[in-house]
């Protein structure tokens, strides 16, 4: 599952909220449901975290190097 997009994983979660606040929902498949959820959640916090360390840098290495040019 970590090959998955950010939006993709994000409309699978829509898709998975919108399936258990429906009626026509049994409790066995209300577990597999959730238990997908908590992952696709989990894969897009450790995505945003990436990216914001990876900005964090960017934008370090950017002040950096404007010391050193300024």
């Amino acid at each position: 599952m970590a090959d998955v997009k950010y939006h993709k994983a994000i409309e699978r979660l829509d898709e998975i909220i919108t399936k258990i606040e429906g009626d026509d929902i049994d409790v066995d498949e209300l577990s597999l449901k959730v238990k997908e959820a908590v992952s696709l959640i989990k894969l897009c916090k450790a995505k945003i975290d990436k990216a914001e360390l990876e900005v964090k840098q960017v934008v370090e290495d950017f002040a950096k190097e404007s010391k050193e040019n300024g």
